[in-house]
């Protein structure tokens, strides 16, 4: 699915330019990039491309963030797989509320189970959400699962019975190691993945940019 940018633009107007409000209280953000946190991670940082669902880019920095509870699990997944011979590889983690609401706006709504509803906002918003793969520890390539990341079909679901057995039982030890750290599966996706104190922090809107640089601890 690609979309001009006039075509983009247009979808934007009129609609709610803040995110929900939520009662709270909330913990001061404490993102964490990534890469920081563990260089040996893989990154394919799509919405910093026009490989993506917008055919453009939506981030200007090819990065990943998450809450640090959630970042610091996702490292103990990326190194609990090298035994298996894998590794992670990032699509993306923190969103900016209002690409969440650009998604929502340039997708038809018989696909809106995809993407987030921006008047509830996202975990991917509240840094507790990462869509991730798994790469090859010895080629450093991402391996083959039953779907594209991104695509919007049955071949998503994280149940799906369609494919390759191979292709399924990487999909399935990504999530088995995934839900051992704390994430659950996003049923129509099998990549992204929620981690379980999500709710506890609130709907972010800040550019990257604006994301001042925290330390691993």
């Amino acid at each position: 699915m690609r979309y001009s940018l006039a075509a983009i633009l247009f979808c934007a107007l009129g609609v709610q330019d803040v995110p929900p409000r939520e009662p709270g209280p909330f913990p001061p953000p404490d993102l964490v990039d990534l890469q920081a946190l563990d260089p040996t991670i893989n990154f394919d940082i799509r919405y910093a491309t026009t490989n993506n669902l917008a055919g453009r880019a939506v981030y200007t920095e090819a990065r990943a963030f998450m809450q640090r509870p959630a970042a610091e699990a996702l490292v103990r997944v990326h190194r609990s797989l090298k035994v298996a011979g894998f590794g992670l590889v990032v699509f993306d983690a923190y969103r900016p509320w209002r690409v969440t609401k650009l998604f929502w706006q340039i997708t038809r709504p018989s696909l809106h189970e995809f993407v987030a509803d921006p008047a509830k906002g996202s975990t991917h918003n509240r840094g507790c959400a990462v869509d991730v793969s798994l790469s090859d520890l010895t080629s450093g390539n991402e391996v083959s699962m039953p779907s594209d990341y991104d695509e919007m079909s049955p071949r998503a679901a994280s149940d799906y019975s369609g494919g390759s057995a191979q292709a399924r039982a990487r999909r399935d030890l990504l999530g088995a190691a995934m839900q051992h750290e704390g994430f659950a599966v996003e049923p129509n996706e099998w990549w992204h993945f929620d981690y379980k104190d999500a709710n506890e922090y609130a709907i972010l809107d800040l550019p990257f940019g604006d994301i001042a640089p925290q330390p691993p601890r």
